[in-house]
């Protein structure tokens, strides 16, 4: 019958809304959250939303916060895999760059090369926005590269698919630098 109660399905899409509430990265059942600074200002977003009224104003600006600040990771994730892949890391990409709290840096004495790599990145080319405060979970990943040998490979290929335009400067898609 179509008003039972024992369908095992019938929670189904209460429990996707409930686990992309949860979701504060953009990988569904992210245990991480709320462990970099970058999730518990999404976490502390999420929860002054859900205790304000839903068809106030607060709530509706709050959760297009929310939503805005998703989409950015997703695109900046987006990026990344991107470049990994014309890297020839195609079946690698998602490994590299999943960071989870059991993630550890490979070698300590890698730690300033990654950060000054990261920060290079974030001044050098528009992989990241220009709003976006560096992660750490990006530091695992340029970890990572510097232990394949591929960091400076990857920074060269960000140079060139992300290049930093000067504020205000437009691209047409018939200007943009061919990608390698």
């Amino acid at each position: 019958p179509l008003c039972s109660n024992n369908n095992p399905y019938a929670s189904f899409g209460a429990t996707l809304a409930r686990d992309e509430e949860q979701n504060l990265w953009s990988t569904p059942h992210d245990v991480t959250h709320t462990e970099a600074d970058d999730d518990r200002v999404l976490y502390n977003m999420i929860v002054v939303r859900n205790q304000l009224d839903k068809d106030s104003e607060e709530w509706q600006k709050l959760n297009y916060d929310i939503y805005t600040l998703r989409q950015t990771r997703k695109e900046v994730r987006s990026r990344w895999k991107h470049i990994l892949e014309d890297l020839g890391f195609q079946k690698e990409a998602d490994s590299l760059l999943s960071v989870t709290k059991l993630s550890i840096i490979s070698d300590s004495q890698n730690m300033g090369k990654a950060r000054d790599i990261l920060l290079k990145l974030s001044e050098e080319t528009n992989i990241f926005p220009t709003s976006w405060e560096l992660s750490e979970r990006y530091l695992f990943v340029v970890d990572r590269l510097i232990a394949l040998d591929a960091a400076d490979e990857f920074f060269k290929m960000a140079s060139v698919v992300y290049p930093k335009r000067a504020s205000g400067e437009r691209v047409d898609d018939s200007q943009k630098t061919p990608q390698c």
